[in-house]
């Protein structure tokens, strides 16, 4: 088995205005998708949501900045390390996983024992 990052790109602006219902609902959209991981015979080994972009610290060049690196209406707002056969077993996976009014990027995790590039 091989790792992958599910990355999870969507407009922060849609979980701004939310009620607490709809948060509760996404919460169970992605209880969902952790269950459904297993079933397809791959295991999730890390994972979490991450705080508002507005939180954001970019480090480039030695300068810190407050905010996101990158301007745009979709943002890094969440991201799942799963165990799979293979790539095309970790799309299987990515294609369940939750993301409302956005995407998902499925890329392997680099052995560090190897230079991928």
């Amino acid at each position: 088995m091989s790792q992958f990052a599910i990355l999870i790109y969507e407009d922060p602006a849609f979980y701004e205005t939310m009620p607490p219902e709809g948060w509760a609902a996404v919460v169970d959209a992605h209880t969902t998708f952790t269950t459904q991981v297993s079933e397809l015979g791959g295991s999730l080994t890390g994972g979490g949501a991450l705080a508002p972009v507005t939180t954001a610290t970019t480090i480039k060049g030695g300068t810190v900045t407050d905010g996101p690196f990158v301007r745009s209406t979709e943002a890094l707002l969440g991201y799942y390390v799963v165990e799979a056969r293979d790539l095309d077993h970790a799309v299987e996976i990515g294609k369940l996983c939750p993301a409302t009014g956005g995407g998902v990027e499925v890329r392997p995790i680099v052995d560090p024992s190897t230079n991928p590039f």
